[in-house]
């Protein structure tokens, strides 16, 4: 009996090499070679065999200008926020990876997504829930779809052969990490099964022109488990993520050929689904702040759409001697920078001090915009004075103490005036032609630290 070949594949990028390697020579990282089993098949094999009834041409040459282009159609997800993170909605022959963290509604989302889709013949392939679950599910979603089919099969082969039988025009597969193909002796979930299967999905969503959506879990280092070489293969990568203690969920676009990869939808985790969320300013500001220190109003932008968020702060005397510093939702190393301004251009003193910064709602933060309201939120929570309820805040701070301006600064305030605030406190020489005499809220532009904390603590 001849000896299985095997190979060390990189879990990190998918290098692979033909013998164990200490430090992977692509990405640089330690001790992620695994060892994986040879396909059992000659590679020149047909990559599936269940497609053998799509008579595909060989593609050839041809020249960029004779390349006719056209107004690409999308298929309508009947999901505003899907559509908006998906680029206008799904585009056909693509390939789709939704990943997040087990139990926050990956499946939820594309089930009750698919339900909607009554119009398009949909397959259901289910590798971690019977049919009955989906069943109950879909009840409790309170929805039926006379188009959809359900298939329990983690088989590729077999999935395959449904495909080519039933010819649906959307896949969904749940999840990739629990199918397997034959022509691999590898275990389900590994990178070479993982890997195999994508890229037999994918050749079939591009020769027919069939979107598929593949959903993927999330291991602990939060990173999509499969691993970066499925990001690789993949049209676009979208990430299901949000606290299972918190109502909210984000999805956000994380790579995608279609459209921008700052676009960001927000939903509501309900008894009966997801409901989604069009204005999240509304959801992401308490209406009980009112006297309250360590508090402050940033206006920021993610994507296309301005919303406006709380900033908690909460600075206290250090316990142990060595003062703490945390943060969630905001980048750690930003808030020391933060807190290294306010120490020498402002002159507070918060070497021992606990510094505890929290974005209300579960959300992340990148937007710079942030800056001012952290320092704020600090410097409140430090004199123990409140700030105003009815002033927000939006601007970039630089190591010299400088409030730098940021881009689409007019929309920041027309969000904060829809919303009923009085004061937004912006950088100086950000409003170039924004006519200010039309707007009810009260702009106030700032060059320094210094002057947007007289402003807001006289």
């Amino acid at each position: 009996m001849a000896k299985n070949k095997t190979t060390f594949v990189c879990t990190q990028c998918g290098n692979d090499s033909p013998k164990w390697i200490g430090k992977c020579p692509v990405c640089g990282e330690w001790n992620t070679y695994i060892e994986e089993i040879i396909s059992k098949q000659n590679p020149a094999q047909e990559l599936h065999q269940g497609l053998s009834n799509y008579d595909t041409l060989k593609p050839k040459p041809i020249l960029l200008q004779e390349i006719k282009t056209g107004e690409e159609t999308r298929l309508d997800m009947d999901d505003q926020e899907l559509n908006r993170v998906l680029g206008g909605g799904l585009v056909p022959g693509s390939l789709i990876l939704i990943g997040g963290e087990p139990g926050i509604g990956k499946s939820t989302l594309v089930l009750q997504t698919v339900l909607k889709l009554k119009s398009y013949k949909t397959l259901y392939v289910s590798g971690e829930e019977s049919a009955k679950q989906l069943k109950l599910r879909a009840e409790r979603l309170g929805t039926d779809n006379e188009n959809l089919f359900v298939l329990c099969e983690t088989n590729l082969e077999q999935i395959f052969t449904h495909i080519n039988n039933l010819q649906p025009e959307l896949l969904i597969v749940d999840s990739i990490q629990t199918i397997y193909t034959e022509r691999v002796e590898s275990s389900p979930g590994s990178i070479t099964q993982v890997r195999e299967s994508s890229a037999s999905l994918l050749k079939f969503a591009k020769e027919t022109g069939t979107p598929v959506l593949l959903i993927g879990h999330i291991n602990k280092e939060g990173s999509i488990a499969g691993p970066k070489v499925l990001e690789h293969i993949v049209d676009t990568v979208l990430q299901f993520e949000g606290d299972q203690h918190y109502m909210y969920r984000i999805l956000r676009s994380i790579k995608n050929r279609f459209g921008s990869t700052a676009e960001l939808g927000i939903y509501e985790m309900r008894q009966d689904g997801l409901r989604e969320v069009n204005n999240p300013s509304e959801l992401l500001l308490t209406q009980n702040h009112e006297g309250l220190s360590g508090v402050a109003i940033a206006a920021t932008i993610e994507g296309i759409r301005p919303f406006l968020i709380e900033t908690q702060a909460l600075v206290s005397t250090a316990a142990y001697g060595t003062p703490q510093r945390s943060a969630t939702g905001f980048d750690i190393r930003r808030m020391n920078m933060l807190l290294a301004v306010l120490e020498k251009r402002a002159g507070f003193k918060l070497v021992q001090k606990d510094v505890f910064l929290n974005i209300a709602g579960g959300l992340k933060v990148n937007d710079p915009a942030m800056d001012l309201s952290v320092i704020s939120a600090i410097l409140s929570s430090s004199l123990d004075i409140a700030i105003e309820r009815e002033v927000c805040m939006s601007g970039e701070v630089g190591l010299s103490g400088e409030i730098r301006p940021v881009n689409r600064i007019e929309q920041r305030i027309l969000e904060a005036e829809k919303l009923g605030f009085k004061k937004i406190i912006i950088p100086k020489n950000n409003l170039k032609d924004f006519d200010t005499t039309k707007s009810q809220i009260k702009i106030v532009q700032v060059k320094k630290v210094e002057e947007a904390f007289r402003e807001l603590f006289g």
